[in-house]
C-alpha cells in the first residue's frame, strides 16, 4: 500500500511538473536546460517558503505598533488584575487587624478599669479595716478588745480616694482651695467626658463594606450617610461574624465586663454597710445622752471644715468610666468619711470605767439617795466605785487636765477637759499623779483610791459632764459595753 501511495505522489508530480526545457541562443549557438519533476517540485516550495517568509515581514513591519499595543494591553491587565488581588487582600487584612486592633482595646480597657476598681475597693476595704481595727481604742482600758464590723476610732489613715487624679482648679481657684493634707484628688469634670481617640486607624475601605451601590445610591439621595463610627461598627461586625478567634475574644470582654458589673454592686452593698455602721454608732451616742448630730457639729466646728460644693456626678475617677461604680463609690467614701468624723468625735466621749479589776463594785449610783453621812436626802452626781486603797485611778478619755488637788466635799480631786464640751471629775482620791495642763490618754494613771472629803471608806467618785450640765455616768458606761 505505501508503494501504492508513492507511486501515485509520483504520478502527481510528473502531472503537474512535467519536464520542461529551456533554451538559450547565443552567438548562433543553442543551449538548453533541462528541469526535472523533482527539481520544478523543490523550486517551487522553495518560492512558497520565500513569499510566505515575506508577507510574514511585511505583516510585522506594517502592524508592528498595534501588535505592541496589544500585548501591552494584556500586560496591563494582568498587572491590574494582580493589584486588584493585592488591594484585596490588602483591605481584607486592614480590617481584620482594625477590628482585632479595636477588640483587643476595649479588652484592655474592660481589664483595666475591672483592675482599677478592685484596687479602688481594696484601698477602700484597708481603710474600713484600719476603722474596725481602731475602733476599739474607743472603750479600751489596758486590755485587748475586737471592735465589731462597720465601727472604727478616727486617726491618721489613707483616704478613701487615693489614686484618683485631680486635674487643676478653674480660673480664679486659689491655691487654698485645695486640701492640702486630705490625701484626695478628684478629678473634676464640669463637662462630659470628651470621646478618646481609638488606637485602631479608620479604615479607608469601610465605605466599601457599608452596602451595594444601589444601598449607596440610595442613601446619598434619599437618606442620611452613615456616620463613620457607624461604618466602622458594621465593619467590626462583619469582621467579628467571620473569625471566630475575635468572636471569642468578644465573649471574654463581655465576661469581664459582668465581672465590672458585680464589683460596682459589691460597692454599693459596702456602702449599705459602712450607713449601717454610722447609724449604730449615732445610736450608742445618743446612748449616752448626747445629742449625736450637735455633737458631730461641735466635732466639725473644733477641726475646721469647708470648701466648695462640687456635685458628684461631676467627679471622675481615673481609669473608672462606669457611672455607676463612681456613684457607688464615692457615696461610700463619703459615709466613710462622715464615719470617721464620728469616731473621731467619739473618742472625746469617756466609755469606760476609771478602775480595773474584780476588787472592784458599784456602791452608789446617779441620782437620788440618802446622805451615808448625815441621813438626809440628797442627789448624787456621779457613780462611786468601791476598791482597795491606793488602787490606781486612769483616766476614761483623752483630754486635758484642768483641776489637781483638793476641792471641798471631793477630797484630792482630779477634774480633765476632754473637749467639745465634755469634762470628767475623779474625787476622794488618796494621791494626785497628774499636774494641771498635762496631757494625758485615755488609760492614764491620774491618782490612787483614797477617802479624802466627804467620804466613808475607800472609793473613787467619778463624774460626767457635758455642757456644764451633769450626765448620769453609767449610760456612758453603758454604751461603751456594746463597744467592748
Amino acid at each position: 500500500m505505501a508503494e501504492t501511495l508513492v507511486e501515485r505522489l509520483w504520478a502527481w508530480l510528473h502531472d503537474t511538473f512535467p519536464e520542461r526545457q529551456i533554451y538559450i541562443r547565443s552567438d548562433g549557438r543553442v543551449q538548453f536546460f533541462t528541469f526535472g519533476p523533482s527539481l520544478q517540485a523543490t523550486l517551487a516550495g522553495m518560492t512558497l517558503i520565500f513569499l510566505g517568509w515575506v508577507a510574514f515581514a511585511t505583516v510585522n513591519v506594517i502592524f508592528k505598533d498595534r501588535i505592541i499595543a496589544a500585548k501591552d494591553h494584556r500586560y496591563q491587565q494582568m498587572q491590574s488584575a494582580y493589584e486588584n488581588r493585592v488591594a484585596d487582600l490588602q483591605l481584607s487584612y486592614d480590617e481584620l487587624n482594625g477590628a482585632l486592633v479595636s477588640a483587643e482595646d476595649r479588652f484592655k480597657a474592660k481589664a483595666d478599669e475591672l483592675q482599677t476598681k478592685q484596687n479602688t475597693i481594696v484601698r477602700f476595704l484597708d481603710r474600713k479595716h484600719q476603722v474596725d481595727a481602731l475602733f476599739g481604742g474607743l472603750g479600751s482600758n489596758g486590755t485587748n478588745n475586737a471592735a465589731p464590723s462597720g465601727f472604727g476610732t478616727a486617726g491618721q489613715v489613707q483616704a478613701a480616694t487615693d489614686g484618683v487624679e485631680s486635674v487643676p482648679p478653674p480660673a480664679g481657684a486659689s491655691d487654698d482651695d485645695s486640701d492640702a493634707g486630705g490625701g484626695s484628688f478628684l478629678q473634676v469634670m464640669p463637662q462630659p467626658v470628651p470621646a478618646q481617640p481609638r488606637a485602631a486607624k479608620p479604615n479607608k475601605a469601610s465605605l466599601l463594606d457599608f452596602g451595594g451601590p444601589l444601598g449607596r445610591l440610595a442613601g446619598a439621595l434619599f437618606g442620611k450617610r452613615p456616620s463613620q463610627q457607624q461604618r466602622q461598627a458594621a465593619l467590626e461586625a462583619d469582621a467579628f461574624a467571620r473569625h471566630s478567634g475575635l468572636r471569642v475574644l468578644a465573649s471574654q470582654t463581655a465576661r469581664v465586663g459582668k465581672i465590672g458589673e458585680d464589683e460596682t454592686a459589691l460597692m454599693a452593698r459596702t456602702e449599705v454597710e459602712v450607713a449601717d455602721g454610722i447609724g449604730s454608732l449615732r445610736g450608742l451616742i445618743r446612748g449616752t445622752g448626747i445629742d449625736a448630730d450637735q455633737f458631730a457639729q461641735k466635732y466639725e466646728a473644733l477641726h475646721g471644715v469647708g470648701g466648695p460644693d462640687i456635685p458628684l456626678e461631676t467627679v471622675q475617677i481615673q481609669g473608672i468610666s462606669d457611672r455607676g461604680f463612681q456613684d457607688a463609690y464615692l457615696k461610700a467614701s463619703a459615709v466613710l468619711n462622715e464615719m470617721d468624723e464620728l469616731l473621731g468625735a467619739m473618742r472625746h466621749i469617756p466609755m469606760t470605767i476609771p478602775v480595773n479589776g474584780a476588787k472592784f463594785e458599784r456602791t452608789s449610783g446617779f441620782g437620788p439617795r440618802v446622805d451615808p453621812i448625815n441621813g438626809r436626802w440628797s442627789f448624787h452626781p456621779g457613780v462611786d466605785f468601791a476598791g482597795p486603797w491606793g488602787s490606781s485611778v486612769q483616766a476614761t478619755a483623752p483630754g486635758v487636765v484642768v483641776w489637781a488637788g483638793p476641792k471641798g466635799a471631793y477630797g484630792n480631786l482630779v477634774e480633765i477637759d476632754h473637749g467639745l464640751g465634755i469634762h470628767t471629775r475623779y474625787g476622794h482620791l488618796s494621791s494626785i499623779l497628774v499636774h494641771i495642763g498635762a496631757r494625758i490618754e485615755k488609760g492614764t494613771p491620774i491618782g490612787r483610791v483614797g477617802s479624802t472629803g466627804h467620804s466613808t471608806g475607800p472609793h473613787v467618785h467619778y463624774e460626767v459632764w457635758y455642757d456644764n450640765v451633769m450626765r448620769n455616768p453609767s449610760k456612758f458606761i453603758e454604751a461603751g459595753h456594746h463597744v467592748l
